[in-house]
């Protein structure tokens, strides 16, 4: 089939391409305050990382490295993946003295697989609960795909000195789904599609996603890491089917236009050319610009998952947005 992104697709491979864009202290309350009790961090049992329980009982886990007192580089993660595809990032900034955090969205990871709340308004809310627990002020908040949006919804709604810059890269604002509105997105077929491959197989749906598109593993002379095909696999397993379903509705249906255009603060939109995930002519430029304060940087050629395959060239980039 053919997309109206100019994308040559076979059938298999426009499921399989929309898919991953296609493809976030409080004391102890009297008995008369319980409801205002805000949300408290608490060592998980394995003790790898801490979690905040949220207002409606699920828990968040997160990672938190470095100098409590160090400028905070927050990392939300794609869909249906976790914190851990953040390792080299965290690494990196973490050695140039930053405090790096990234979350675990629920139903993803080590959070807990929550019944209800996988839908963007939630997502958000999530974090800012998390940013509250932990009281981080003048952040960076830097998404990749389905994180993009969320951190788009979050800094859009965030209390005034709680965020500084952001970054999305290969995210899926301002909207993924094809519409009047939008004639260049997705068809909804292809989300259709999505969910029907989780439904039928998710393992092996969650060993065809990065073997093909989403690490640009299908294009010729590619460089395969069996490895990132590996690691995707297993963080994707260890989520919860329910919550990936109906997150597929979420990062391609939400319509970030109104939260574009309300972010006051700096923020860097990266975007490869070769993204056979979230198509960039239908993407990163446009979000760059309804911004107010926007920057494009474009990567010729880089797949949907350039975090990983490039992190030489994108990490050294969002450190120079970071200072500048």
């Amino acid at each position: 089939m053919t997309s109206n992104t100019g994308l040559e697709l076979t059938r298999r491979d426009a499921i399989i391409a929309g898919s991953a864009a296609a493809l976030a202290l409080a004391v102890a309350p009297t008995a008369s305050a319980a409801s205002k009790q805000k949300p408290h961090p608490q060592k998980m049992e394995d003790g790898h990382m801490d979690r905040v329980k949220v207002k409606d009982g699920t828990e968040i886990a997160f990672k938190d490295w470095g100098p409590k007192d160090a400028q905070v580089v927050w990392f939300h993660h794609g869909w249906p993946l976790s914190s851990d595809d953040w390792d080299n990032q965290m690494l990196y900034f973490l050695a140039q003295g930053f405090r790096v955090i990234a979350h675990d969205r629920r139903g993803h990871g080590r959070s807990s697989h929550s019944r209800t709340g996988h839908e963007m308004d939630t997502y958000a809310a999530d974090v800012a609960e998390v940013v509250e627990a932990l009281d981080v002020k003048n952040a960076v908040h830097v998404g990749h795909s389905t994180g993009g949006g969320e951190v788009v919804h979050y800094v859009a709604r965030a209390k005034p000195g709680r965020v500084s810059k952001a970054v999305i890269v290969a995210a899926v604002p301002p909207v993924m789904v094809k519409s009047d509105k939008n004639p260049g997105g997705l068809p909804m077929e292809v989300f259709d599609g999505l969910r029907k491959a989780l439904a039928d197989n998710r393992s092996q749906f969650y060993i065809d996603v990065p073997t093909g598109p989403f690490y640009g593993f299908n294009r010729p002379g590619a460089k395969v890491s069996q490895g990132l095909i590996d690691n995707w696999w297993r963080q994707g397993m260890n989520g919860a089917a329910n919550a990936h379903y109906e997150c597929i509705k979420a990062f391609s249906e939400t319509d970030f236009t109104e939260d574009l255009k309300k972010i006051e603060v700096p923020v860097l939109v990266m975007h490869g050319t070769d993204d056979q995930i979230v198509p960039y002519a239908d993407s990163g430029q446009l979000s760059a610009k309804m911004l107010k304060n926007g920057t494009l940087k474009t990567y010729e050629g880089y797949p949907h998952g350039m975090l990983s395959t490039n992190p030489d060239v994108l990490n050294p980039d969002i450190l120079a947005f970071l200072k500048a």
